[in-house]
């Protein structure tokens, strides 16, 4: 009995346990299940939210609306059956959820019973709002002239693409309100140049305030705010001439809009005083109306904060490293609900009192997969840039690193550049660590969630400064960790990532791999054939004809006979925001210079493949991925592509 109760213990030691787990592999990303839109049922004892998993073929995603109590005394319960149902909306009394499904309104009584179908509009509908009365539902939805028989397309302003919508067809974005007990639908907003969405309905149940996309801008992202009677008639403009003007959310009185802008020009606008530098991606209203409740990218975080309008100290809610996103709130029962990721673990649904004390944690979908794995701990690593500027970065060890071993690291490089890396779950990182390799990754500046004042500073200068904060954190991540081998040193990044990857080799000689997704290679020829046309100019001090030769400055196809590093270049063939051609003309320029390179095009992919493209591709652009670093890092002749070059 001795015996084996000590075989036992042998048996259930911590060094064979691990043994029986592994790292992540792109492959892992079908069995993932994704919490998001979670909304507190009107008397806070229950949530309805959304869960998403790649479908059975792989090229596309399934969600279902899931409800569970507050208080977590009940696992969660699928509510929604029928095909992919989204954006479950509560009726105001609470007996009953409004949701998409097939494009369509269905609503279900929380007693049980069939859902009934409450819409029929012949393009569908694309977003909901109950009104504060539960009586009427302010639909998006699209509307237009008949499509003409002949299959030319005909515009007659610049603005004429979207990446992930592709070519802009007869149809626009606009409001209807119906209302529910007689199944009346009414447009409310019309008008051929102009995607009208995000419809919040005013405390009386009068009036509707929605921002716009006005399509015959020369950027198509060029937002305006309006607001509109609910029965119908003229809109009235609140705010326009914004790059982004976004979430509008009306005052406790109704007198007022409280929007976000990113640029102070306004018809009737008045800025409140002292803003919190920080940029709101989700916003509301306190009940009294004196309280603005946001979440924000801070420091490589997304948290909760909260700011009296009125003026005062802005206070963070959440402290907990991690990203914060999808937030709602219920003063009455004094909780809010929201999800949050980390660096080890992909979205979950959690509650909180309002404070941000009492969390509770009420989903976990990923558990049974998450037992199988193991994953690297997240460190930041802080540094001076070389004119005094702190930067922040993170890094990740290999996952089974060793005393005494030398390992290959890979660089990561953010998108946008007014992109955030940080505390969240990044998919790839976790291969990459799981396949041997270190991670460093940071926020140079021009990064989102440092001030205005940092995000602004790759003026005129893209390749410049921001080029050489990556590169001193580099240099900072070989001096901290010595057993990083920089003779093996790979780089990687998308959209304005792949832009500086394409940069980095161009002038540096230090990377033995490179792969480039979907990156600016020559500002000359993308600010004519991009979706947002000439919108560079605030970087580079006015468009491409009043500054030519900084936009030459800046390609870096133009150093292409400078490079050495063998490079892989993937990008998608429906591209609109970095289109194809810059990925063909990066790899023949490559090509005639002698460099070892690969290009990969996906097929129907647009500039969201690696994050909401089709699920296969997304698997297979990591692979590709794997591939390279492996042939080049690792030194492995024998590495295999993901599928045969033509």
């Amino acid at each position: 009995m001795r015996l084996f109760s000590r075989f036992l213990a042998l048996l259930l030691s911590p060094c064979l346990l691990a043994q029986t787990t592994r790292g992540v592999t792109a492959e892992d990303y079908y069995q993932f299940r994704n919490v998001s839109d979670g909304h507190l049922s009107p008397d806070g004892s229950q949530a309805a939210f959304v869960l998403t998993q790649v479908n059975e073929k792989r090229t596309g995603r399934d969600s279902a609306i899931w409800l569970t109590r507050t208080d977590g005394s009940q696992e969660p319960r699928r509510f929604t059956y029928s095909a992919s149902a989204t954006h479950p909306r509560w009726r105001p009394d609470g007996n009953a959820l409004a949701y998409l499904s097939g494009g369509q309104v269905y609503l279900a009584l929380m007693a049980g019973g069939e859902p009934r179908k409450l819409t029929s509009l012949a393009n569908g509908v694309s977003a909901l709002a109950w009104s504060p009365d539960g009586q009427r539902l302010a639909l998006v939805g699209r509307s237009g002239p008949s499509a003409p028989e002949s299959d030319t397309r005909y515009y007659r302003y610049s603005s004429y693409k979207y990446n992930g919508r592709g070519y802009f067809g007869w149809l626009r974005t606009h409001l209807w309100v119906m209302n529910v007990a007689t199944g009346e639908v009414k447009q409310v907003t019309s008008g051929d140049q102009r995607n009208d969405r995000e419809p919040v309905w005013s405390p009386d149940g009068t009036k509707l305030a929605f921002t716009a996309e006005h399509t015959d801008r020369q950027c198509c992202s060029a937002q305006a705010v309006y607001t509109v009677e609910a029965a119908g008639g003229a809109v009235t403009l609140v705010a326009e001439k914004f790059s982004t003007a976004q979430l509008p959310r009306w005052s406790r009185d109704g007198k007022r809009v409280i929007f976000v802008a990113a640029v102070a020009e306004s018809m009737g606008k008045v800025q409140l005083p002292n803003p919190p530098d920080l940029t709101p991606s989700e916003m509301s209203l306190s009940d009294d109306g004196r309280t603005l409740w946001f979440t924000a990218s801070a420091k490589g975080e997304e948290q909760i904060f909260s700011w009296p309008i009125a003026g005062g100290a802005l206070t963070q809610i959440t402290k907990t490293p991690r990203a914060v996103r999808g937030v709602d709130r219920h003063e009455g029962a004094g909780l809010m609900l929201y999800t949050a990721a980390g660096s080890t673990a992909p979205e979950d649904l959690f509650v909180a009192k309002l404070d941000g004390t009492g969390e509770k944690r009420l989903t976990r979908f990923n558990e049974a997969l998450w037992r199988g794995l193991r994953f690297p701990e997240l460190e930041r690593v802080r540094y001076r840039a070389a004119d005094g500027v702190e930067i922040d970065g993170f890094f990740m060890k290999p996952l089974d690193w060793r005393e005494g071993q030398r390992y290959p690291m890979v660089l990561s490089i953010h998108g946008g550049p007014a992109s955030m890396y940080g505390v969240s779950w990044f998919h790839e990182f976790q291969v990459y660590a799981a396949k041997g390799w270190a991670v460093f990754f940071t926020n140079p500046r021009g990064s989102s969630g440092y001030g205005e004042k940092f995000e602004r500073m790759v003026e005129l200068e893209w390749g410049g400064k921001a080029y050489t904060d990556i590169l001193r954190g580099v240099d900072v991540a070989l001096e901290r960790y010595p057993w990083i081998d920089p003779a093996r040193l790979g780089v990687t990044g998308g959209s304005y990532g792949g832009f500086m990857t394409n940069w980095i080799v161009g002038h540096d000689q230090r990377f033995k791999a490179a792969v480039t997704l979907r990156g600016i290679s020559n500002f000359i020829s993308i600010e004519g054939t991009r979706d947002a046309a000439y919108s560079h100019a605030k970087d580079f001090g006015g468009d491409l004809y009043q500054n030519y030769d900084l936009y030459w400055k800046y390609s870096p196809i133009r150093y292409a006979a400078q490079v050495k590093t063998p490079t892989l270049v993937l990008h998608s063939d429906n591209d609109q925001r970095v289109p194809l051609e810059q990925g063909e003309q990066w790899f023949r320029a490559l090509q005639r210079f002698g460099v070892t390179s690969e290009f990969v095009i996906f097929p129907g992919g647009d500039h969201d493949l690696t994050r909401t493209g089709v699920p296969r591709q997304l698997v297979e652009s990591l692979n590709w991925q794997v591939y390279w670093f492996d042939r080049f890092l690792n030194g492995n002749a024998s590495a295999a592509p993901p599928v045969q070059a033509k």
